[in-house]
């Protein structure tokens, strides 16, 4: 039995608070052990008090759709927190400006900025995550990437104090975003767009033909596995060194796209991150790279 004690945890939330909730469920690549507390905030103010109730001691994460993260089949402890289902809030703020909520799929954002015929907002059709993830990571698709739209972001921080910060106040760049404090989660983000185009619902389509040409979509993946190094591609570097189809137990290195690792439905954790320290060692010892993991790998190993 979950002593509430320990957690901070209040009547009042319980309605949204599922203990030893596998994480599998909430993964992109469907693997993953237990939260010890997974909550639901219905809405950032709610997720304030939480935050502001749950001891220090207590560890946090955050996650949105579970693309780009790899758990470990221990699980995680102490509490993860989901904006998918809360943070949706996306408007049109007037001009070229557009407010975007943390757990707003970013193909969303591409689908509905084209209806207002504000751009460039197509690329959000490429990222299979949360706008949350996408401002984490600077995640991008097709020669753009987030934080080149962002004006200014709100945050929350450990103890459930929200802030809003200029995009000055960070360091960005490819797949990288250094924030100006540690401990900050974000829950929103406005945007400023450039220009108005009448064909972004034409490049939204291309956009996506063009990916399920090429990446395995509708198979279990985390997205792309490595970031690019300059001057080059992740996906061309572990075909060339053969490790298209390798595996590891249930997972394999796509044929179609050696930058995505797969769970062919039998994987675990390990196998997935086993194959993945295979797959640098090998692109090191062949091309003398070392390839940088675009995914998190959060979480504990089985005891």
């Amino acid at each position: 039995m979950t002593d509430l004690a320990q957690y901070g945890i209040a009547e009042r939330f319980l309605g949204r608070v599922r203990f030893a909730e596998p994480l599998s469920r909430h993964t992109s690549w469907h693997v993953g052990g237990p939260a010890d507390v997974f909550y639901e905030p219905k809405s950032g103010s709610e997720l304030a008090d939480f935050l502001k109730a749950l001891p220090a001691n207590v560890p946090c994460h955050v996650i949105g759709l579970g693309s780009n993260t790899l758990v470990r089949d221990g699980g995680v402890r102490g509490v993860v927190v989901s904006l998918q289902q809360s943070l949706d809030r996306l408007e049109w703020l007037g001009g070229k400006r557009v407010h975007a909520d943390a757990g707003v799929a970013c193909a969303r954002v591409a689908r509905q900025c084209a209806k207002w015929r504000l751009g460039p907002a197509e690329f959000f059709a490429g990222i299979p995550g949360t706008i949350g993830g996408a401002l984490a990571m600077n995640a991008g698709a097709w020669g753009s990437d987030t934080w080149s739209c962002v004006s200014e972001v709100d945050v929350i921080d450990r103890t459930g104090a929200c802030h809003t910060r200029k995009v000055s106040e960070y360091r960005w760049g490819y797949r990288h975003v250094d924030p100006p404090a540690v401990g900050e989660w974000f829950m929103a983000a406005r945007f400023e767009f450039t220009n108005v185009t009448d064909s972004a619902t034409q490049k939204i389509k291309e956009f996506l033909a063009q990916r399920r040409e090429t990446q395995p979509i509708g198979d279990w993946s985390g997205g792309s596995t490595f970031t690019n190094p300059t001057g080059d591609h992740a996906a061309r570097l572990i075909e060339s060194a053969g490790l298209k189809g390798a595996r590891h137990g249930g997972a394999i290195v796509s044929e179609k796209h050696a930058n995505f690792i797969l769970n062919e439905g039998q994987a675990t954790a390990k196998d997935i991150e086993l194959l993945i320290t295979h797959v640098r060692s090998e692109v090191q010892r062949v091309h003398g790279i070392s390839l940088k993991p675009e995914v998190l790998i959060v979480g504990e190993d089985c005891a």
